[in-house]
């Protein structure tokens, strides 16, 4: 646990070596803080360190109702603080990606490049039909999102009680027509028990976490993403239900000097199960092997 400048505690959890370079990585919505062990054994190999944690209102995080997306910026800062981390890799997964993309132009001076993997992009954006293609799952959360906080609690309690003992077995089901034929695939063997455990412990003390992830994400997110100046990757599966391909397309578009990654035979789970080691090399030479300290003076 952290402690966060205005008292928060949040949930951190560290992986890998402790003399590595620092990766941190923010999971999607919702989720909590976990180590997924090949994750981890690719960043070994590369000489990182996983540092993850649960956002407020996630797991024993507290909450902080009205957060907007660029808030992460304060809060990563004082995890790595607290681990006497200087600059880092960052990375983010789904709804994870906003607040990647938040350390990339908060930041600069810490973050040597930063992954966006099925991130989704700003609402409202402009030539981007945001919903389009998305699964009716997500097209019910976000219409409910835009309703207000009311409509949009009464639908998460709803869902989160389908999450609390969701098992590896029924994740597929679970996600209903948020997942496409690749991403079913993917959701088997350890990667299903760790995405199983990972949904149980998001919902396992309330929506908090989920509900202002949701409301986040369709207000200002506290930076333009046009103003980031830190490397940027964007990576994007055309077989995505949960977050299309075209969000990753407009990000690429609108984020100075971004490098491009759409691939139309990925899914949403399956993008960073089968690409990851090309995440991380690539992230690698966008930050040179030695052009920042791995830790803090």
């Amino acid at each position: 646990m952290v402690q966060a400048p205005d008292g928060r505690q949040l949930e951190v959890v560290s992986a890998g070596p402790e003399d590595g370079r620092c990766f941190l990585f923010h999971s999607g919505t919702p989720s909590a803080a976990g180590a997924y062990p090949p994750l981890v054994a690719e960043l070994g190999k590369r000489g990182l360190r996983l540092v993850t944690f649960s956002r407020p209102g996630y797991a024993t995080s507290s909450a902080m109702p009205g957060r907007a997306v660029g808030d992460v910026a304060t809060d990563a800062q004082a995890i790595l603080d607290s681990l006497k981390i200087g600059s880092f890799f960052c990375a983010g997964q789904s709804g994870g990606g906003p607040h990647a993309l938040a350390c990339a132009a908060l930041l600069p001076d810490r973050v040597i490049a930063t992954a966006s993997l099925a991130g989704v992009a700003p609402y409202p954006a402009e030539g981007l039909d945001w919903l389009a293609g998305m699964g009716q799952e997500n097209i019910e959360e976000f219409g409910a999102t835009l309703q207000g906080q009311d409509a949009l609690e009464t639908y998460l309690e709803r869902e989160a009680a389908t999450l609390h003992d969701v098992q590896p077995a029924e994740m597929a089901t679970a996600l209903g027509d948020l997942v496409s034929d690749v991403d079913k695939a993917a959701l088997t063997g350890g990667y299903a028990e760790y995405m199983a455990g990972r949904m149980r412990r998001a919902v396992s003390t309330g929506i908090a976490g989920w509900r202002d992830d949701d409301l986040a994400f369709l207000k200002s997110w506290g930076f333009d993403p046009g103003l980031i100046q830190t490397p940027v990757a964007v990576w994007q599966g055309g077989a995505d239900r949960m977050v299309p391909m075209a969000h990753g397309a407009w990000l690429a578009a609108h984020i100075p000097g971004a490098q491009v990654h759409l691939l139309p035979e990925e899914g949403h789970l399956s993008l960073a199960l089968n690409k990851i080691g090309d995440v991380l090399d690539g992230l690698l030479a966008m930050g040179g092997a030695a052009a920042h300290p791995a830790h803090a003076s």
